[in-house]
């Protein structure tokens, strides 16, 4: 499993658990939702340090979040701007040092999704991406597969209402996609409004599994080749 790092404190803790469990990795980012709490201007040149640290396998999280408001103090196209500038920054360091990145992407009306393509254009087939809480149809996410890049499932696709999801997850081509847990956040049937924890990605898993008429076994092997690829644990 690879544990979130958000900001530069976070991504230091995630080290560090990482070092006491054998079967943990890391990834070391600032999250959108954190680029205004950055002060030092040497910021990525932290993030390039602890990147480069054993068991870290990616950058992130890293993308846009255009679905909370901006922070007290900041307009929401400053607020915007500094997002692209942290999320560009960081596909660049990305591309230097070989990691592949973990993408955030959240919005109320589907305007940033159009903002994170046209960032990421530029590093296809310098970097790969997993599209972390992907909710969109797998029309959307099949051009991106095509270029190398992965999508992701979280307990989400285990409620009724989510039918779109359910369909990509049923549609997603084998080896396009990873499941995980957002947590603490979305855990998955039968324990939905719980706390979320790594231990509950198997009803996620079983519930992909029963989509795709596959055992659960069979989907465990293919998501954990998928993950091994693109994380190189």
């Amino acid at each position: 499993m690879v544990t979130i790092g958000t900001d530069l404190e976070d991504s230091q803790r995630c080290i560090e658990l990482a070092g006491q469990h054998e079967s943990v990795y890391a990834a070391v980012g600032v999250h959108p939702c954190s680029v205004t709490e950055i002060d030092g201007l040497d910021w990525l040149e932290q993030i390039r340090a602890l990147a480069q640290r054993p068991k870290v396998v990616a950058i992130g999280e890293i993308g846009l979040d255009y679905f909370h408001p901006a922070p007290k103090g900041w307009s929401e196209e400053d607020y915007k701007a500094r997002q692209a500038e942290f999320f560009t920054a960081q596909l660049i360091l990305a591309a230097e040092l070989g990691l592949n990145v973990v993408v955030h992407q959240r919005d109320k009306e589907e305007r940033c999704w159009p903002d994170i393509l046209e960032l990421l254009e530029p590093f296809h087939g310098k970097l790969r991406a997993v599209f972390h809480c992907f909710t969109h149809p797998w029309v959307a996410a099949a051009p991106l597969v095509d270029k190398g890049h992965l999508i992701s499932f979280t307990g989400i696709v285990t409620y009724k209402s989510a039918t779109e999801m359910q369909q990509c997850a049923t549609d997603a081509a084998k080896g396009s996609f990873m499941v995980e847990t957002d947590a603490p956040y979305l855990a998955p049937v039968p324990h939905r409004g719980k706390q979320c924890e790594p231990a509950f990605t198997r009803h996620t898993a079983e519930c992909i599994a029963d989509l795709r008429s596959m055992s659960v076994e069979d989907f465990a092997l293919e998501t954990e080749a998928t993950a091994d690829s693109f994380f190189h644990f």
